[in-house]
C-alpha cells in the first residue's frame, strides 16, 4: 500500500513539473516573438545610416582648400586609377628642420594669394615628390604642422615642421629648388603621433636691435656713434627679470581679456646679451625663452622695457601691466625678431634613448645653422636697419603713448559703474580666439 502511494506521488510530481516547464517555455517563446515583431515594425520606412567617424568630422571641419573642389566622382575615380608609384609610397611621420629669412615674406603660414615661407616650401616638396598632389592642395593630408607661426618679416634659425614623408628624401636636391633665403637642414623620423606644436615644451626667440634704443629720451645721439654704457645694460637686465614666471599678459597682445585663462604665460628666461659692433653700428641681442607666446607679445614686452629704460614711464608700469587695467603700451618693430630654437625636452627623454628614434637636438648641425644665419638672416637685419632706420623712427613715437588706462576703457568702466547691478546676473562669455605661438 505504501509502495503504491509513493509511486503515485512520483507520477503526479513528474506530470506537474513537465506542465510547468512547458508553460514557461511557451511564455519565453511568446515574448521572443513579440520583441521581434516590435523591432520589425520600428524599422519600417527607415534606412540604415552609415557610420561616420568623429575624427573625420573634426579633421574636415576647418579645412581650407587651396583650389576649388569641382571634380565629379568619375574624375576622382579616374585620378585614383592614374596614381603613380610615387603617389603610392608609404609615408611616415618625420620632422623637418629649416631656417629662413622672413624679409619680403608675409609670414610663415600658407595664405592664398600671398608670398609665404610655406608656399615656397610646398612647391619645392611637390616638385621633388616628397608630397602628393592632394597634400600639396590640402596640407592636412600630410599631417603638416609647424612648431610656431611667424608673422610678416620674422625669421627663424631652427623652425620645426612635422609631416608624413617618404623614407628616403634628398635634402640637397630640395634645397636647390628653394630660394636662397630658405634652407632645410635635415629630415628626421619621429614617433607616429608626434606633433611639432603640441609636443613642444618651450620656444626661444631672439630680438636684435641697435643700442641707440637704450639712450635716454632727452639725449640727442647718432646711431653710428652711440655706444651703450655698462650701467644701461645692467638696468636693462633688471627690468627684463620683472617678466619672469607666470604672469597675465593680456596687455601685451590683442583681443584678450584679463579673465581669459589663455592670457597667462610662463616666461623661463629673458636676458640682454653683450653688445657687438656690426659695421659702424652697435647692436644687442635680447633672448627670451617661454612655454608659448601670443600675437605681438614679445614685441610689446620689448617695447615697454625700452620705454621704461629711456625714461618715458616708471618701472612700476611693468607690474601694473599684469593687472586687470587695460594700458596703452608701445610695440617694438618686427625687424630683428627671430625664432631661435624649439625645445622638445620631454620627447628627448622618452624616445631619444629608445634605440629606435633620434633625439630632436641638432648639435652636429650647429656650424651649418650658424653659417646660414650669418649669411642670410642677420645681415638682412643690419642692412635693413641701416637703410630704413625703423628702430630710430619708432623711438620718436614713444612719447605719444600714455602708459596708463586707455581713455576708451575709462569711459567704458565709468558707464558700467553707473548701470544698476542689484539683482542682475552678469554673464561673461569668452569668444576670443587663441593666437597661441603667433607672436611675432
Amino acid at each position: 500500500m505504501i509502495l503504491l502511494r509513493s509511486l503515485k506521488s512520483q507520477i503526479v510530481s513528474r506530470v506537474f513539473f513537465s506542465e510547468f516547464f512547458r508553460s514557461k517555455s511557451s511564455f519565453a517563446f511568446a515574448m521572443s516573438e513579440g520583441l521581434k515583431e516590435i523591432q520589425e515594425r520600428s524599422q519600417v520606412g527607415k534606412e540604415k545610416v552609415p557610420y561616420k567617424s568623429r575624427y573625420d568630422i573634426r579633421r574636415n571641419k576647418n579645412k581650407r582648400l587651396w583650389e576649388d573642389e569641382t571634380r565629379t566622382p568619375e574624375e576622382i575615380a579616374a585620378k585614383k586609377a592614374s596614381m603613380t608609384p610615387e603617389d603610392k609610397l608609404k609615408r611616415k611621420k618625420s620632422v623637418l628642420l629649416m631656417g629662413y629669412s622672413g624679409a619680403n615674406y608675409f609670414g610663415m603660414q600658407r595664405n592664398p594669394g600671398q608670398k609665404t615661407i610655406e608656399e615656397d616650401l610646398f612647391v619645392a616638396m611637390f616638385k621633388n615628390k616628397w608630397i602628393t598632389e592632394e597634400s600639396f592642395n590640402q596640407a592636412q593630408y600630410a599631417n603638416f604642422q609647424r612648431a610656431a607661426r611667424t608673422d610678416k618679416g620674422v625669421s627663424a634659425s631652427r623652425q620645426i615642421c612635422s609631416m608624413k614623408l617618404p623614407d628616403e628624401v634628398d635634402v640637397e636636391t630640395l634645397n636647390k629648388d628653394l630660394p636662397d633665403q630658405i634652407k632645410v637642414f635635415c629630415v628626421r623620423r619621429v614617433t607616429k603621433g608626434f606633433n611639432s606644436k603640441e609636443q613642444c615644451d618651450a620656444r626661444t626667440y631672439s630680438y636684435t636691435l641697435p643700442t641707440i634704443a637704450f639712450a635716454d629720451h632727452s639725449e640727442t645721439v647718432e646711431m653710428e656713434k652711440y655706444r651703450a654704457p655698462a650701467e644701461k645694460l645692467e638696468k636693462m637686465n633688471e627690468l627684463l627679470k620683472m617678466f619672469l614666471g607666470t604672469k597675465n599678459f593680456h596687455n601685451f597682445t590683442s583681443r584678450k581679456e584679463f579673465i581669459d585663462p589663455s592670457s597667462k604665460r610662463y616666461i623661463i628666461s629673458f636676458k640682454c646679451e653683450a653688445p657687438r659692433v656690426e659695421g659702424e653700428v652697435e647692436y644687442c641681442t635680447i633672448k627670451i625663452k617661454g612655454q608659448s607666446f601670443m600675437l605681438h607679445q614679445i614685441r610689446k614686452m620689448v617695447g615697454l622695457t625700452l620705454a621704461v629704460l629711456r625714461g618715458h614711464t616708471d618701472p612700476p608700469t611693468i607690474n601694473r601691466a599684469f593687472t586687470a587695467d587695460r594700458l596703452d603700451l608701445p610695440m617694438a618693430p618686427g625687424l630683428g625678431l627671430v625664432l631661435d630654437q624649439v625645445h622638445y625636452d620631454r620627447y628627448n627623454r622618452r624616445y631619444g634613448v629608445d634605440g629606435i628614434h633620434k633625439s630632436l637636438e641638432w648639435d652636429e648641425l650647429e656650424p651649418e645653422i650658424k653659417a646660414f644665419g650669418d649669411k642670410f638672416i642677420y645681415p638682412t637685419i643690419y642692412e635693413t636697419e641701416l637703410k630704413d632706420k625703423s628702430m630710430a623712427l619708432w623711438l620718436e613715437t614713444l612719447h605719444y603713448h600714455s602708459y596708463t588706462v586707455r581713455p576708451e576703457d575709462l569711459e567704458k568702466s565709468a558707464a558700467q559703474e553707473k548701470e544698476p547691478t542689484d539683482d542682475v546676473e552678469v554673464k561673461v562669455e569668452n569668444t576670443l580666439k587663441d593666437e597661441d605661438d603667433k607672436d611675432n
